[in-house]
């Protein structure tokens, strides 16, 4: 039987995006150990919509 770790799924969404209006959404589904993290993830991505690096933040 598999041990359960300390890791989660959490999904990244774009934080600019919201205010431009643009249909659709950047968003990266990743990995975060909630022990040595337990805080909400910020990184900077690439937005293929906005073709750019932006903030996202994780969300529930």
């Amino acid at each position: 039987m598999a041990k359960r770790g300390n890791r989660i799924q959490v999904i990244l969404e774009c934080t600019e995006h919201k205010g431009t209006g643009e249909p659709g959404t950047s968003r990266y589904i990743t990995t975060k150990n909630k022990k040595n993290t337990p805080d909400r993830m910020e990184i900077k991505k690439f937005n293929p919509i906005l073709k750019r690096m932006t903030l996202h933040k994780e969300i529930k």
